[in-house]
């Protein structure tokens, strides 16, 4: 795709509810030193910079028809709310548990699950977390929804489409919980995108769940970019798993597909240092206004090479071979 014939400029109304701090300093771009990330977009306005923001954004995303998709809508069924753990423990070790835990939860609305030790550096400023492990969730999107993004008045199935799996995740999350605490192991949830303590991307990322992409979400093996994450963390004995890179950070490098299509020219086509990484990142000063006065866009992923259907296999093939080549020749 090749980049908008036409220069996105945001409304003057967008930019006034935007604060004098950058997003980008708030995310720690050009530090050298390594620490937690600070409470940010999705978190309560009391605990962040850009709560009016937020606000104004949560205000946008509405359709003229008036159907009411907002991550907090009461009427949205996000599962059960965990009843308390269980008197005494369940028998199993960790690989009974570990076997037994992604069954349920591939069985519960989950499409894929991964594990990984909790790391201080998962848990956002000024938050905690108590449970040693993370479980990890990964929904998966539709396609022939997501493909049209961004959403407008009149075609709003790719936003619908980020909160029924937003709201699959919290189910898939919420049901979890609930059958870890009935085997007598302390477990809470983790839902998006309303963020809490949890940091999840890193985590993830650790787990095995996919890499980072070019345009800041992470790309799975098979899913590609279309798809959403939710967590669970547990003092549940588990087997953890291990990353897992097929390609798509090296891939990456070269594709320009979805800088190409960013109106706003958000997508770096080089790493930068973010709180002591050098890693892919998304200039948020100007993606989050396209994102509010267009549905939560939703573009760079729909436009990834690996999310649309069929060609995630293909693609690890080809960056395996790419990969065995390189090796051969040093």
């Amino acid at each position: 795709m090749t980049k908008p014939t036409t220069e996105y400029t945001p409304r003057p109304e967008t930019l006034s509810h935007l604060p004098a701090i950058s997003g980008n300093t708030v995310n720690g771009l050009g530090e050298a030193e390594v620490r937690r990330a600070s409470p940010f977009f999705w978190h309560p306005a009391d605990r962040q910079t850009h709560g009016d923001m937020q606000a104004y954004t949560s205000r946008q995303l509405r359709p003229k028809s008036g159907e009411d998709f907002s991550f907090r809508n009461p009427e949205v069924d996000r599962g059960p709310k965990p009843g308390p753990v269980a008197a005494e423990k369940a028998p199993g070790d960790a690989a009974y548990w570990t076997a037994r835990l992604k069954m349920f939860a591939l069985e519960n609305h989950a499409d894929d699950v991964t594990i990984t030790p909790m790391r201080d550096l998962y848990v956002y400023e000024g938050y905690s977390i108590a449970d040693p492990t993370l479980i990890i969730l990964a929904v998966q999107h539709r396609y022939e929804d997501l493909s049209k993004a961004p959403a407008t008045d009149d075609e709003i199935a790719p936003y619908r489409d980020v909160q029924r799996q937003y709201a699959r995740g919290a189910r898939a999350a919420n049901w979890l919980t609930q059958f870890i605490r009935e085997q007598g192991y302390n477990a809470s949830s983790w839902p998006g995108p309303m963020a809490d303590a949890l940091n999840m991307i890193p985590a993830a990322i650790e787990s095995g769940m996919g890499e980072l992409g070019k345009h800041g979400s992470m790309i799975h093996r098979r899913f590609g970019a279309g798809f959403r994450l939710a967590a669970v963390s547990t003092d549940m004995p588990l087997l953890s798993d291990a990353r897992d890179v097929f390609g798509a950070d090296d891939f990456c490098l070269n594709c320009q597909v979805c800088s190409n299509a960013c109106p706003p020219g958000a997508i770096a086509d080089a790493k930068q240092m973010v709180r002591g990484e050098e890693r892919w990142y998304v200039d948020f000063d100007k993606c989050i206004p396209y994102f509010a006065e267009n549905f939560g866009c939703a573009i760079c992923i729909a436009v990834c090479p690996w999310t649309r259907p069929g060609i995630a296999d293909r693609l690890v093939v080809k960056m395996a071979a790419r990969s065995a080549r390189k090796q051969a020749a040093e």
